[in-house]
């Protein structure tokens, strides 16, 4: 017998793009990493009085803290994927490259509705 799907509840809510929120997702070691970087981008804003590297910051992490709720432990697995794959010059195992994904990402917008197919094609913007 198949496992009933979970709940809709079961599904964390993503976090605002707020500092606060953001953190609250983030275990320790990661909150650390976000912590570092929140503190270098304040001081940049400070010096060139241009917020938008704090909402870049802010929209990153966001997607970082979201993924950390829904699997625990992902940020360091990605830059662990990440150092493997630069230091044996490999993308990891079921990777694909530039042109399948970018014949994936048409597929979804076509079937989405937000783009004719053929229409995103060199020449035709």
């Amino acid at each position: 017998m198949a496992s009933p799907a979970p709940h809709p509840a079961a599904v964390p809510a993503p976090p605002d793009a707020d500092p606060v929120a953001i953190r609250a997702c983030l275990p320790a070691a990661v909150a650390a990493v976000f912590d570092a970087e929140w503190e270098y981008v304040l001081e940049a804003a400070k010096r060139s009085k241009d917020l938008a590297g704090v909402r870049d910051l802010l929209q990153n992490w966001r997607h970082h803290a979201y993924q950390e709720l829904r699997e625990p432990g992902a940020y360091f697995r990605v830059l662990a994927a990440a150092a493997r794959a630069q230091a044996t010059r490999r993308a990891p195992q079921g990777s694909v490259d530039a042109a399948e994904m970018r014949a994936r990402i048409d597929a979804r917008l076509a079937a989405a509705g937000l783009v004719e197919p053929g229409l995103d094609e060199p020449g035709h913007r």
